[in-house]
């Protein structure tokens, strides 16, 4: 993403109006900073969401839609997407800002992301931002949708861990960098062998991730039905985890 902000800054000026946060406008007048883009991107935003799940799950009361909306559109989940963009880098901050740590914010980062969606909306059209958001979300959305556990992958290890292996998984944690800035990496351990590394800017982000990785590192990729290499470490005799349609890899 941001390269495609520096590729099209000519061409589209509202992706660079996205990255503009309002600590660097007020140290360059003239300049109009990104809030009303993400105000317009937060609605184009819940509205995929909703129109998506809406057509994709029939069978899902009110309530269920909510939560799995709930689950996809907040800021801890865009700010994890922005990350991922690596899009503190594109930002435009006001140097107290950026000296403060704020391209590693999430607020600043979710706030930014939902700008984009704004900027392209706006510039290409419902069809290119829905697909865009569609490609940053649809994977979280079908773990959401898998209900009660769908994300959270520290649940699904354990019970994998104990079917395999009739062992719990055991965490090891490293922080690094400065307090304003701080992130983790984890490592998860099943019988001894390290299944999963992950890295992320909270300790439950980063265990996350090393489960997630732990877990599919069991689990067989769809239409397979041969054990996976991570089962034959363990010595595990039971069969791999089957993962349910809501989680399959994308």
């Amino acid at each position: 993403m941001a390269e495609r902000l520096g590729r099209d800054a000519q061409r589209c000026p509202l992706l660079v109006r996205a990255m503009a946060h309002r600590s660097w406008c007020a140290e360059n007048s003239g300049h109009q900073s990104n809030e009303r883009l993400e105000f317009l991107g937060d609605s184009v935003l819940g509205l995929v969401v909703t129109n998506h799940i809406y057509a994709a799950y029939p069978d899902l009361a009110e309530g269920d839609l909510a939560k799995v909306r709930a689950a996809v559109v907040n800021s801890e989940t865009l700010a994890e997407v922005a990350a991922s963009l690596d899009l503190g880098t594109a930002l435009l901050l006001g140097k107290g800002e950026d000296g403060s740590g704020g391209r590693e914010k999430p607020s600043i980062l979710a706030d930014a992301l939902e700008a984009v969606i704004g900027a392209i909306y706006l510039d290409e059209g419902w069809l290119a931002a829905a697909d865009l958001v569609m490609g940053w979300l649809g994977r979280r959305i079908l773990d959401a949708a898998a209900g009660p556990g769908g994300r959270d992958y520290k649940t699904r290890l354990q019970e994998a861990a104990a079917l395999v292996a009739d062992q719990l998984p055991s965490y090891e944690l490293e922080g690094m960098g400065p307090d304003h800035a701080k992130r983790f990496r984890a490592q998860v351990f099943v019988a001894g062998r390290c299944l999963g590394r992950g890295e992320g800017r909270s300790k439950k982000q980063a265990q996350q991730e090393a489960a997630r990785r732990a877990w599919e590192a069991l689990s067989p990729p769809p239409g397979e039905t041969s054990a996976p290499p991570a089962l034959a470490q363990l010595g595990g005799k039971a069969q791999p985890v089957q993962p349910t349609e809501g989680a399959r890899r994308a």
